[in-house]
């Protein structure tokens, strides 16, 4: 019954409404199997054929042509044992009621395909305004930034159509490349606004902050700015955004948003800048060894500096040569679980791909890993961002950042 069952749930149903669901779907085959035990037993004088004739239309309310066709042979299966146990085939009823079976249930498919078709379509187009709202804000990495090899990908989690809060980006500085990968609490638009504030200061602090830390203490103040505009705003202009009320689940609490972000920077010399808050660790590729660079000292996510007590950002080095290269991403990678409920291997994939030629290539053949993992279903979305360090530095001077402005005039501004 499971193949039934499944086809007709809604995408993005949660634990308590999945077994809601999944109780509903039974109650058509339960009365069926009630009608059979009148049937059977010595009360079969009650007529049930009303009760078995409306079993297709109360299975169209749960699930799909599958179902409405399993609970019309069982309704009909009933209504067969019943005529011939009780040799009713002459008297004409028993074919009053296949006929109404019959018609119910081609009524209920007709209107249940006409009902999902329409309900597809609404969601495909929340989709595509979901993904040009993310696009919006998030936007490709060039393919070489100063002395790295880059690239980038975003998948969204196949779980609904809600907007989600990933957030990258790397940019070419004085400095060297500086880059960013963040994941907002929650989503719809609270979270889009979220991550294009933490977004937007870091692409401007980029360019005039020496210190890594410094960018993001801009981030951070950045959140807090738009977590006071939120609250100012009240719950009224979200609901009416997003053309539906908070009851439906697709606007988050704006004060409890928070967000986790790991800042690197690659410079001139040969190691890598890592200021994490409360990220999931980037991982190293060196001499086919996957290593988690994990922080000395655990920092909270932007949003929660006051539980914390202590530097606001701490940036630690590591060795980051030629050849190396480095993966940046959420925790809708290393958290992805299979059927079983086990994560992503996601060191050993990552050995297992040092092969693998340019960062494209590496985060594609990464993709399929993870989707061979999860059995093509993303319960997360997923940002990963990689770069590669070069053998030589052709030098930053007047090299544009890969969308068409130089880095130094991006600074004089």
């Amino acid at each position: 019954m499971r193949s039934l069952f499944r086809s007709a749930e809604p995408p993005g149903t949660g634990g308590h409404s999945r077994v809601l669901i999944r109780l509903a779907q039974l109650v058509p085959f339960a009365l069926i199997l009630l009608g059979l035990g009148i049937e059977l037993s010595p009360a079969y004088a009650v007529y049930t054929g009303p009760l078995l004739t409306a079993m297709p239309a109360l299975a169209s309310l749960t699930m799909g042509p599958r179902g409405i066709l399993a609970a019309a042979a069982g309704a009909l299966s009933v209504t067969a044992i019943s005529a011939t146990l009780h040799r009713s085939w002459d008297e004409g009823q028993a074919f009053s009621n296949i006929l109404g079976l019959l018609v119910v249930s081609v009524a209920s498919v007709i209107t249940s395909s006409a009902v999902r078709t329409r309900r597809q379509s609404e969601l495909d187009q929340v989709r595509r305004i979901a993904v040009a709202a993310q696009e919006s804000i998030l936007r490709p990495v060039p393919a070489r930034l100063g002395p790295v090899r880059a690239a980038s990908m975003y998948l969204a989690a196949e779980t609904g159509a809600r907007i989600g809060g990933d957030l990258y980006d790397a940019v070419v500085t004085r400095y060297g490349v500086r880059m960013i990968v963040g994941d907002v609490r929650g989503k719809g638009l609270p979270a889009v606004r979220a991550a294009a504030a933490v977004l937007g200061a870091f692409r401007e602090a980029v360019h005039y902050e020496d210190e890594l830390s410094e960018v993001v203490n801009h981030c951070a103040a950045a959140l807090r700015r738009e977590g006071a505009v939120a609250r100012s705003a009240g719950p009224g202009e979200d609901e009416g955004d997003e053309g539906a009320g908070r009851g439906d689940g697709l606007v988050e609490d704006e004060a409890e948003n928070f967000v986790t972000v790991l800042l690197a920077q690659v410079s001139d010399d040969h190691v890598v800048h890592v200021a994490n808050r409360g990220h999931p660790p980037p991982l190293r590729l060196r001499r086919g060894t996957a290593q988690e660079l994990t922080p000395a000292r655990p920092l909270p996510p932007l949003g929660l500096e006051d539980l914390f007590t202590g530097p606001a950002a701490e940036v630690e080095t590591h060795v980051f040569e030629p050849g190396d290269r480095l993966l940046l991403h959420t925790d809708g990678v290393n958290e992805a679980r299979d059927a079983d409920g086990g994560f992503f291997p996601l060191p050993e994939a990552v050995e297992s791909l040092r092969k693998a030629g340019t960062p494209q290539e590496f985060l594609e053949e990464l993709y399929l890993e993870l989707i061979r993992h999860t059995g093509g279903r993303l319960a997360d979305d997923v940002a990963m961002l990689v770069v590669d360090r070069l053998d030589r530095l052709d030098g930053l001077d007047g090299q544009t950042d890969g969308r068409g402005e130089a880095a130094d005039a991006s600074e004089a501004d």
